[in-house]
């Protein structure tokens, strides 16, 4: 240990210090002051970013926020009033144009203005938003966008019109594919599905993409079709192609026919098939037996009944012939097989037996032996002569079965022109008219009464509207046909008898008869109920042409009672009474000329 001594002479003075210790905590000194000097850099750097922040907000006050676009167009750090102008400059052009519209696959086009769409430039702005007070999202807002869509001010009313009217082009039906025909090539027909515009979705698609300047796709519901395109073309392939490659010859007996390549392609058709996307062929028979039968025609007999004719007073049978004839239906049905092939193109044609329907033999047996009725009427017009001259020409001869019912209508077929008719007067709506074929309804009412007296039945008929006198009343009848010769009002009568019956007319300028040929049977009497409830006709005013006054008759009801009694023994077999009704004929004023 050091000692202290006092100093001496001229020694120095040495004061002798402790030994200091070791130092300590000079490491956390170190960190202390690392921390402040970190701290004075942040602070400085905080405060600097604070002086940014402050006057990048007071620089950007009013602004739209950076980074926000409008349908593509970059409006961020833009004033209100400059990102307007800016926006109408690019946006506003697009409000004359035209917006491209897709629709499934229908693509047109739409006016904004016909559509009631405009740009509600302020509230646009608005949705823009105003400048962010969060730091973080300002400095983020120098590296990134934000699209903002328009606001669009939408005319309702105008807008469904405008999609209403688009309909027109977008929707369709569903149409299957198939195959048409030019001339003896295949023409593929491309299927389509079915399409719908959906309204309510085109109406919301238009409000918000009509001004992007894009195509704006509107939704549209679809409906499937069975056929597909390769469908299509593999029946093309494997059956149209084939089916016309070269003629087939249909061989008959002596002679043949010969479908030629047109004639196939004119009856072959093509459906689509009910699974798997194809196509279905059909052939149209009728085309096809068209086209074969006249070139065959010579091979087939044609079968005749056994007719009556009527010479020196009585019924002579002339006899039946049996005929033979193609069945056309077996004679086609292996033609679609041979069609799918292109060589050994032939098929045979089917002969059937076509025996009479009323032979000699049951000529001779149906017991036409005498007359069993007989009607006359007469009093018609030149014009109505002819026509009834006709029809009657056409029932002469006709034979009634045993069972069967006469159709007048059914047998004569259409009463025109074509087949020798003319115009003559009729009456239509219970007045004076018209039409080719007039005239028939006194044949009608000949031809019910000789029915009436050889005891057949009634099978249908119906009296003229109002009475005419020539007729009996309640015992007459009227027919009638529309133009096509489809029958409206019809006479029909069935033999009931054992026997059968043969048809006899005889005309002259002034009368018909109609005769009935069989075995006696029955008695017919008639009897003419009497006369009540009378009307009083109506004045109407005549045609200005062509007009002929008349007074006029009343209507009236009155009845007919038939009693049928057995030829031998005289009793009653039946008794049937039938009530009609006729109304008033119209009293026709005629206009004085002017």
């Amino acid at each position: 240990m050091p000692v202290s001594r006092p100093p001496t002479g001229d020694e120095p003075t040495v004061r002798l210090q402790p030994a200091s210790p070791p130092p300590t905590g000079g490491d956390d000194v170190k960190k202390k002051s690392t921390r402040r000097k970190a701290g004075l850099i942040a602070g400085a750097v905080f405060g600097a970013l604070a002086v940014l922040y402050g006057v990048d907000l007071i620089l950007s006050t009013g602004e739209v926020p950076r980074g926000v676009t409008v349908v593509g167009v970059d409006v961020g750090g833009e004033t209100r009033k400059d990102a307007e102008a800016m926006l109408r400059d690019q946006i506003e052009p697009r409000l004359t144009k035209p917006v491209g519209i897709s629709a499934g696959d229908v693509d047109t086009q739409l006016k904004p203005a016909d559509a009631g769409l405009t740009i509600d430039w302020v509230a646009t702005l608005d949705r823009a938003g105003d400048q962010p007070f969060n730091p973080i999202t300002r400095l983020t807002s120098f590296f990134t966008t934000e699209e903002v869509g328009i606001v669009t001010t939408t005319d309702n009313a105008r807008l469904t019109a405008a999609v209403d009217a688009l309909r027109a082009e977008t929707d369709r039906e569903p149409a299957d594919g198939g195959i048409k025909w030019d001339g003896v090539t295949p023409v593929a027909i491309e299927p389509k599905q079915g399409q719908k515009l959906d309204a309510d979705g085109a109406r919301q698609a238009l409000v918000d993409g009509w001004a992007t300047g894009r195509t704006v796709e509107l939704p549209v519901d679809t409906t499937p079709v069975k056929t597909t395109a390769e469908g299509v073309q593999q029946a093309i392939e494997d059956i149209a192609k084939p089916a016309v490659s070269g003629p087939v010859t249909v061989h008959g007996e002596g002679k043949d026919a010969t479908l030629t390549p047109k004639h196939i392609a004119r009856a072959l058709t093509f459906a689509p098939a009910e699974e798997g996307g194809g196509l279905t062929a059909k052939l149209n028979h009728k085309k096809v037996v068209a086209a074969c039968k006249p070139q065959l025609a010579s091979t087939e007999i044609e079968g005749k009944d056994a007719e009556i004719v009527f010479s020196g007073g009585s019924p002579t049978v002339t006899p039946s012939v049996h005929g033979k004839g193609i069945d056309w239906k077996k004679s086609f049905a292996p033609l679609m097989d041979v069609l799918k092939q292109t060589e050994n193109r032939e098929i045979d044609a089917t002969y059937v037996p076509r025996p009479a329907e009323v032979t000699t033999e049951e000529a001779n047996k149906l017991g036409i032996k005498e007359v069993i009725s007989e009607f006359t009427t007469g009093g018609f017009a030149p014009d109505s002569g002819v026509n009834i001259r006709q029809v009657a020409e056409e029932v002469d001869g006709a034979i009634v079965k045993p069972g069967d019912t006469f159709s007048l209508n059914g047998h004569t077929g259409p009463r025109t022109e074509a087949q020798g008719y003319v115009a003559a007067g009729i009456i239509e709506d219970g007045a004076p008219g018209r039409a080719v074929g007039g005239g028939i309804s006194q044949f009608a009412t000949t031809l019910y009464n000789a029915a009436y007296f050889a005891a057949m039945t009634d099978a249908g008929h119906q009296e003229h509207s109002y009475y005419i006198s020539r007729y009996p009343a309640a015992r007459e009848a009227t027919v009638f046909q529309n133009p096509d010769g489809s029958s409206v009002i019809d006479l029909k009568f069935t033999n009931d008898t054992e026997t059968g019956i043969a048809i006899q007319t005889i005309w002259t300028p002034s009368s018909i008869t109609v005769r009935f040929w069989g075995t006696k049977t029955y008695e017919v009497e008639s009897i003419t109920g009497g006369r009540s409830d009378f009307t009083e006709p109506e004045t109407k005013q005549g045609p200005k042409e062509n007009c002929h006054a008349s007074n006029g008759s009343q209507g009236f009801t009155t009845s007919d009672t038939r009693i049928v009694r057995n030829a031998a023994t005289g009793a009653e077999v039946s008794r049937n009474t039938r009530t009609v009704s006729y109304n008033p004929q119209p009293k026709i004023v005629c206009k004085p000329p002017d």
